[in-house]
């Protein structure tokens, strides 16, 4: 198979109406956060077992195409000992990856961040492929306020999504391109819709110069949405058609899907704005879905606790959340669906 061929066929099937991406890639650090929180010991294998947990619910295969894993899980076995990328593609999943190595501070700028990891990417993306992993994921991050993000910020980072999506097509990888407007802060919907349509622009003119294919690529942005601690908070409908609005001035048609990151909402906020762009009745030339991590985890995680016996309802709810998230990648979700008992 072409190299072009091999892309096509990821990117066909990721973007498949009505499935969505499963981040379970958190580092190692950030599990420790989340178990602590619930009082979950974290070690390698009880993160080995959550993720196992996620990845053989029965049937999730009808909502989620594809999950991006962490190093760790890339080499690790799952219970019945298939490795996890092959227990992924058994089930009809597709493996990825994260490939980016975290965040530092950007030189001569205040509170703002680039991602490291683009040195001996080729290598690592050769041996991810080998592996299984067929898509990969690199995260930029950028802070809103009055004055920021600043042009260097959004031209460096760009330069760097760039660089990785390209270095990614050509080890036979579709990449994920995740320019994420954080939602930290007391910003405005209308500050953030500034942020982020400038990020994209940078972004898709920097994808431009490194000559990455658009067809074959996945944009995970933020959805453009007020800051966690501003008061008042836009409703659904104002985030959705801001977000439209941005995405339709700045993504060419080519790209074939947009899967958002949830970026800290809570399952049922990232639900219900999504849905909410698929019944605005303005024409989406890409595929709308999800690429959601704790809004896709959290009620699971909270219903495990760690303990085997709550397994097999950790998973019933890991399902509920990703048909509920199903249906919003299709405008079929409702408010009234989060307390129906039908929807398991």
């Amino acid at each position: 198979m072409s190299l072009t061929a091999e892309l096509q066929r990821t990117i066909t099937h990721i973007a498949t109406a009505g499935k969505g991406i499963l981040a379970a890639d958190e580092s190692s650090a950030t599990v420790t956060k989340r178990f602590g929180a619930l009082n979950i010991p974290c070690t390698e294998d009880t993160r080995r077992r959550w993720r196992d947990l996620l990845i053989t619910t029965p049937n999730i295969s009808q909502f989620i195409a594809g999950v991006i894993l962490y190093d760790e899980t890339l080499h690790q076995n799952a219970l019945d000992n298939t490795p996890f990328p092959q227990k992924l593609t058994q089930l009809g999943i597709l493996p990825g990856i994260k490939v980016d190595l975290g965040l530092v501070n950007l030189p001569n700028t205040k509170e703002e961040q680039v991602t490291q990891g683009l040195d001996k990417l080729g290598e690592r993306l050769a041996a991810y492929y080998e592996k299984g992993a067929r898509f990969a994921k690199w995260r930029a991050v950028y802070t809103v306020s009055d004055i920021l993000p600043t042009p260097l910020a959004i031209k460096a980072n760009a330069g760097m999504l760039a660089h990785y999506a390209a270095l990614c097509q050509q080890n036979g990888i579709v990449p994920i391109v995740e320019p994420e407007v954080l939602l930290e802060g007391s910003h405005s919907l209308e500050q953030c819709a500034i942020a982020s349509e400038n990020v994209l622009h940078a972004l898709f003119h920097a994808l431009h110069r490194h000559k990455v294919v658009l067809e074959h690529i996945i944009l995970k942005p933020a959805m453009v949405i007020s800051g966690k601690s501003a008061s008042p908070r836009a409703n659904v409908e104002a985030v959705a058609r801001a977000t439209v609005t941005i995405l339709r001035r700045t993504v060419p048609a080519a790209v074939s899907t947009i899967n958002f990151l949830s970026g800290g909402q809570t399952p049922e906020e990232a639900t219900a704005h999504l849905n909410a762009m698929h019944t605005l009745g303005v024409a989406l030339p890409w595929n709308l879905s999800y690429s959601y991590a704790r809004a896709l985890q959290d009620d699971a995680m909270k219903t495990w606790l760690g303990k085997t016996e709550n397994v097999a309802a950790a998973q019933k709810a890991f399902y509920r959340r990703a048909k509920l998230n199903s249906l919003a990648a299709t405008g079929k979700y409702t408010a009234a669906m989060e307390t129906e008992g039908s929807v398991a």
